[in-house]
Order: C-alpha cells, then sequence, then structure tokens
C-alpha cells in the first residue's frame, strides 16, 4: 500500500475567478488564511474547484500554484479524473511532478451505461499501475450518476497503489460497507460534512469537505473531539452544522458557496459560466442561515 497519511481535513478548493480568469492573487490570500486552521491539506481540481470547466493547462498551473502556495506542513491532493484512461494518465504524472501528493480520481461517466464494474476496475487499476504518486477513488453519484459499490472499492483497496477514497454519497450505512471489507491501511474519507461525525466514528480517517472552505476550525473541531472520545461536544457541533453544510452543497452549490466565503472572508467570487452567481434572493437565504448558525451576527 502506498504510504500516506490522510488523518484529518481537507477543503476542496474553489477556483477562484475575475472576469473568468484565474485570480491567483485571490488564491494565494485565501491559502494563506487556510494553513492556519489545522487542516491536514487542500484538494485541488475537486468538484468544487469546477474542474470540469478548466483547460488542460489551466489544470496543470492551477495544481503547481496551489503547490508553490500551499505550507509545508499540509499535502496537496489534485484532482486529475477525465474522461480516457489515456488523458487522466497522463494529468496524474504531470500533478505528481508538480508536486503534488496525491490524485484523486473520480470515475469516467460519459458513456455511463458502459461504466459497469470490470471497466471501472480495468480503468482505475491501469491509473493506479502508471501512478507514481498514491490514488485515491472518488464515488460521486450526485455529479456522475456513476456508484461504486462496497465490493467494487473492496477489490480496488488491494491494489498498492490506491490509497483510498472519498465517498461523497453521505451514505454512512455504505461507508459502513466499505470499512467492513476493505484492506486495513485503506483510507476512507467522507465527502461530506453531514455525515462527518457519523462517518468518523465508523472508521473513516477524515473528510474531504466543502463546508471546511468556510469553516476550516470548525471541521477540524469535529474531527479532534471524535478522536478524544467527546462525542457529547462533536454531535452538537455536527447538528449545528447540517442547515449550513446543506446550504453549500445540496441547495446552492458552488454559486452559493462561494457567496458564502465571500460573508465569511475568504474570496469565493463568482463561478465560471455557464454555472450563474447566487441570485440576491439566494445570498440573503445564505446569509439568513450562517446567522442562524452563529458564524455571522445579525
Amino acid at each position: 500500500m502506498s504510504k500516506i497519511d490522510l488523518h484529518g481535513i481537507f477543503p476542496p478548493i474553489p477556483t477562484p475567478f475575475v472576469n473568468g480568469n484565474i485570480a491567483y492573487d485571490k488564491l494565494a490570500a485565501n491559502i494563506e488564511k487556510w494553513g492556519k486552521t489545522g487542516l491536514k491539506g487542500l484538494v485541488a481540481m475537486g468538484s468544487n474547484g469546477e474542474y470540469v470547466y478548466l483547460s488542460a493547462q489551466e489544470k496543470r498551473k492551477f495544481v503547481a500554484k496551489v503547490v508553490e502556495m500551499t505550507p509545508d506542513h499540509m499535502q496537496v491532493i489534485a484532482g486529475t479524473g477525465c474522461e480516457s484512461t489515456k488523458e487522466t494518465i497522463e494529468l496524474t504524472r504531470d500533478c505528481a511532478d508538480i508536486g503534488a501528493h496525491a490524485a484523486l480520481v473520480v470515475s469516467p461517466h460519459y458513456y455511463g451505461g458502459r461504466m459497469n464494474e470490470a471497466a471501472l476496475h480495468t480503468y482505475f487499476s491501469n491509473v493506479a499501475d502508471h501512478s507514481p504518486i498514491p490514488i485515491l477513488l472518488y464515488n460521486v453519484p450526485k455529479f456522475t450518476h456513476i456508484h461504486m459499490t462496497a465490493g467494487l472499492v473492496a477489490q480496488l483497496s488491494r491494489h498498492p497503489n490506491i490509497a483510498g477514497i472519498k465517498d461523497s454519497t453521505g451514505n454512512v450505512i455504505q461507508l459502513g460497507e466499505i470499512a467492513n471489507h476493505v484492506d486495513a491501511d485503506f483510507n476512507l474519507l467522507v465527502g461530506t460534512a453531514g455525515a462527518l461525525f457519523g462517518a468518523l466514528t465508523l472508521g473513516c480517517v477524515g473528510g474531504v469537505l466543502a463546508l471546511a472552505n468556510l469553516v476550516p476550525q470548525i471541521c477540524v473541531q469535529i474531527y479532534r473531539l471524535v478522536q478524544e472520545g467527546r462525542f457529547e461536544a462533536a454531535k452538537k457541533l455536527q447538528l449545528k452544522m447540517i442547515p449550513v453544510n446543506q446550504a453549500v452543497t445540496a441547495v446552492y452549490g458552488v454559486p452559493g458557496l462561494k457567496a458564502a466565503m465571500d460573508m465569511l472572508g475568504y474570496f469565493g467570487g463568482d463561478p465560471r459560466p455557464p454555472l450563474l452567481p447566487s441570485s440576491e434572493k439566494e445570498k440573503s437565504e445564505i446569509r439568513e442561515i450562517l446567522v442562524k448558525a452563529d458564524l455571522l451576527s445579525a
């Protein structure tokens, strides 16, 4: 098994745009703040990074800048999943050369009807065979409409260069099934903050959480409280954060996450078209949710 310590909290960082171009000065300011919050590392080019809207060249430059700006005590995980095996391998190798510590690889999904277990097993195994850095499987049926079963994950967990999975289903039963069947040193990362407390108690080593872009200290605190066995305090915090997490993931999506970041002192900015920014009505609803969670004063 590729050795990489993934115990902790990672935000899948948004890509900051100004007038449709990546704003690296805004990225630097956000990373400087995140670097002081106890986060384990950063995930560049996850779903919240609007990676599907970045050109091949932009992806490489973005990862290079994130690596350059991230403090030494933190890890950088790069989202390198593309539709073809060839392109995924090329991007993964390039991100490894740039300095990423691991690659997060989403399942190909355009030809979803043909992405059966055999196809997915072959795809992930091939990428892992050719990757100089450990890879993490990325199960996000909300976007891909492909569901990786616990059985498939268990098979892939035997590959020496597949180090773990980010499971974004929010389904704690599924996480438990995976935990029951994977290799002992396979890293399970929960992909939604709404399930963080439950997932950690079932054996997840950490999380890749959109919410950690906004309130990294609170996500880290839930993680640490569970590690210390202080479940009542962890549960309280978890329950308080559920409406906020729902807002910036399920309800308002990436534009909502970016709007909330702007309200909480980070740079969110506008998404890249065709995504539209949050409307004024949505922004006022998001603000209300943040006030209710004691993250903003009324």
